[in-house]
């Protein structure tokens, strides 16, 4: 019933309270139907068997509140003119997102077969969760999504990421109590430090207490209230509670709560840009608490369902074998009186079709949340102005991260005025050598700045935050919201974020497939600080394996980039940033090292993705003996160091060193883009000689990505397997037999014409190892001639 009082007047008139409750109700009925029905899609006739799905999949639970704040949400777009999108972070809320783009028309116009009549509702119902259908979470087929729902955690971060440097956007973000106990949920709340009201957007998190997860009640609905608002407050935010199970109480609750909070939030924007940036606002956010599966059934076979784990999934799973449960279906549907909201033809009657906003202010056709539909370019200078003199190969050292901080700081400079790039890294910007990004920008904070920090201000755009799921989690939104971004990371660490890599993986791999979702800008990650660069840090930072887990993804998403150098890195950072719909993954080092190519070498190698390095070569005109492969900037100097060796010992000996930079060349080209041709491949790696791979990683993936070739029974790799600790640079690669004297012995090995004289050499080989084990252990550093050593001419 309606509470009313003579000194406060309703949020909402009669009629208006009517109207939301009645599109509310519109939302439950398809949401349920999506869930359950093939045919009879306005419950015309009895409800048979024949009419209900075979198998029944999808989540009823969390759907209702979903749909009361997305109708709550439209109420407040009309009358406050907001620029909105909708982050459903509770799990498998499909059907309701599903149902209420369908209910504004968005649906309909993304997919026409799905059109707002009885044939078109029968085949919204058909589709979902469906053989050739649609998800039963939020996916990127649903229009309106930037974030998808199959895996929790990270919708708070992906809307404040959405909202950075849209000063105009505002994100209601829905965050299932469930999610909330996630690790990634958790530290999101942080992320209220670094928005900006001068130049950022809003965020409204909506916790959606209801109670339960899949088997188990959640933590946060077990708390009290006090406990539950200290903690929020504590993370900064005002909470308003939202609580109840009666509709008309919670419209009229709900509809208030909106307008307070979007009067608040436009005061802060306000006052902060018109007077500057003081001080962090307490932004609010709401409780919304409301029983799970919240007007489903409420007991079924004498068991209760509504306000129960029970609700999670499909209240009303065994219809096959319990035909009363029909009946309880069939009343469950009819209570939300089909017949009121529809017309003749099945269309939303025209009364509750006003309700929702227009064009694009509907949140499904939100062009925030296809994001390539505001993508611009980049300002990029010439990376080539960047460049790193090499005389000759392999005689002058330069730190190649540092290089490309140069460069990125231009690109940064070049776009301070589009405000659409960003720089993302967890608490090491500067320890990865991009120091020069600091001289145009700072790092972001609105927390308290502390005249002894150092490049922290409150419109900084370098984002560097102790959490690799805060970083990704942003850029992801970013990208997704039409900008552009580059992490770097640790590459042990970045495997935090394994997980949503996948899912932004996924979610590119199934918009190739989509026609009008347009294309955004690449998210690119720099590994560095890596495997081999790890000595001093020990075991614990020494993993490669990201690489892997990149490559097991579609050949159309992912691309994998080993520059050997400062000139080829600055070549890939560029191509890198030109790209899209890509996850483009860079390994490089940021210690000094030896430059081998100059920028002009360096340009043609990085757009052939691999190639023989004449000037390391001596096989011009013949068949080599050996070839001598490499991919990785450490990997490339143990082989040279090799070569060298070789080169001194078997002056006869032909050998042809190969340096791969695109990784993904190595695979035939019917498996991806980048790959070679068997023919290119062979004349390259020959079909008959012995090959000696020296790889920045796991060795097996070489042999997975190569296995279909010819000559691959003739593949001896070498790389990371396993082995380290706290020790020297060198010795890492000894310690991994990647070092050049294991793979001077290899050749030794397998040339046969060196297998009957090659005895006195590799018994040097193993002196050498001796000597290094002996020399580290006294002088806990590595030997001269391994510190010093340059490329011989």
């Amino acid at each position: 019933m309606i509470l009313t009082t003579a000194i406060a007047p309703k949020t909402l008139t009669a009629q208006e309270l009517h109207n939301i409750d009645a599109y509310w109700r519109a939302a439950n009925y398809l949401s349920v139907g999506q869930i359950y029905l093939l045919d009879n899609p306005l419950l015309r006739e009895p409800l048979k068997l024949e009419h209900i799905k075979p198998r029944l999949l999808g989540h009823w639970g969390t759907t209702p509140g979903l749909n009361f704040i997305y109708a709550h949400l439209n109420r407040a777009i009309k009358i406050h003119d907001l620029n909105a999108i909708y982050v459903a972070g509770p799990g498998h809320g499909g059907p309701g997102i599903v149902g209420n783009t369908y209910l504004e028309g968005t649906y309909s116009e993304f997919y026409p077969n799905i059109s707002q009549d009885v044939e078109g509702m029968k085949r919204l119902f058909k589709q979902f969760s469906f053989p050739g259908g649609i998800p039963s979470h939020v996916a990127p087929e649903t229009p309106g999504s930037i974030h998808e729902g199959g895996e929790l955690g990270y919708s708070l971060l992906h809307a404040y990421g959405a909202v950075f440097d849209n000063p105009d956007l505002f994100v209601c973000c829905v965050i299932g109590d469930g999610e909330a106990e996630t690790g990634a949920l958790a530290t999101s709340w942080h992320s209220n430090k670094f928005l900006n009201p001068v130049r950022d957007g809003a965020v409204l998190p909506i916790l959606h207490l209801n109670g339960y997860k899949i088997a188990n009640p959640t933590v946060l609905a077990r708390i009290s209230e006090e406990e539950l608002k200290s903690l929020l407050i504590g993370y900064g935010y005002k909470p308003y509670f939202v609580e109840g199970d009666d509709p008309e109480i919670l419209h009229q609750q709900m509809a208030e709560t909106f307008d307070a909070i979007i009067r608040e939030i436009k005061a802060i924007q306000y006052d902060a840009r018109t007077n500057g940036f003081s001080k962090r606002p307490q932004y609010p956010m709401i409780v919304l608490k409301t029983p799970k599966g919240w007007t489903g059934p409420k007991v079924v076979d004498g068991i209760p369902i509504e306000g129960t784990f029970r609700a999670h999934q499909v209240p009303l799973a065994e219809l096959a074998t319990k035909p009363e449960h029909i009946k309880l279906l069939e009343d469950w549907m009819k209570s939300y009186k089909p017949e009121e909201l529809f017309d003749e033809n099945g269309r939303l009657i025209e009364e509750l079709a006003e309700l929702a906003p227009k064009g694009d202010r509907r949140m499904g056709a939100n062009p925030h949340a296809n994001g390539g539909l505001l993508l611009k370019d980049l300002k990029l200078p010439n990376f080539q102005d960047y460049a790193v003199k090499v005389p000759k190969p392999g005689t002058i050292k330069a730190e190649a991260t540092r290089i490309m901080g140069q460069f990125l700081r231009d690109v940064m400079k070049r776009n301070l005025d589009s405000q659409n790039f960003r720089i993302m890294s967890p608490d090491e910007n500067n320890s990865n050598r991009w120091n020069a990004i600091l001289e145009v920008t700072n790092r972001v904070s609105t927390a308290e700045i502390l005249p002894t920090d150092d490049h922290i201000a409150t419109d900084g755009r370098v984002m560097e935050v102790l959490s690799e799921h805060m970083c990704q989690g942003w850029l992801e939104g970013y990208l997704l919201t039409g900008r552009h971004g580059f992490f770097s990371c640790y590459e042990a660490f970045i495997h935090v974020i394994d997980s949503m890599f996948n899912q932004h993986a996924k979610w590119l791999k199934v918009t190739h497939q989509i026609p009008w979702r347009k294309q955004i800008a690449s998210l690119n990650y720099l590994l560095t600080s890596h495997v081999w660069q790890q000595d001093h840090n020990g075991f614990s930072h020494q993993d490669p394996g990201f690489i892997d887990h990149v490559v097991n993804k579609k050949a159309d998403v992912i691309r994998v980039y080993f520059p050997p150098d400062a000139n080829t890195l600055l070549s890939v950072t560029d191509h890198c940033l030109r790209s899209r719909n890509y996850v483009n993954l860079i390994i490089a080092g940021k210690q000094p090292e030896l430059q081998w190519l100059d920028i002009d070498a360096a340009s043609k190698h990085c757009e052939a993705g691999l190639g023989i390095w004449d000037w390391a070569s001596n096989d011009q005109g013949v068949e080599p003996d050996v070839v001598m492969a490499c991919a990785g900037d450490v990997p490339t100097l143990e082989t040279l160091a090799a070569v060298d060796f070789l080169r001194q010992h078997f002056p006869n000996l032909k050998i042809r060193v190969v340096n791969v930079v695109d990784l993904m060349t190595l695979q035939p080209f019917s498996e991806h883009p980048h790959g070679l041709s068997d023919r290119d491949f062979d004349s390259i790696f020959t079909s008959n000689k012995p090959i000696v791979f020296a790889f920045h990683g796991y060795p097996l993936l070489i042999h997975r990505l190569t296995y279909r070739r010819t000559n691959h029974h003739n593949l001896h790799v070498r790389g990371y397997k396993e082995e380290g600790t706290t020790t020297t640079p060198f010795d890492m690669v000894v310690l991994n037999e990647l070092d050049r004297f294991h793979l001077a012995q290899d050749v030794i090995d397998r040339v046969p014409q060196l297998q009957g004289i090659g005895a006195h050499e590799k018994q040097l080989l193993k002196n050498k190892l001796i000597d290094h084990k002996q020399y580290i252990a006294e002088h806990g550093e590595d030997m001269p001639e391994i510190r010093n050593w340059q490329w011989r001419y």
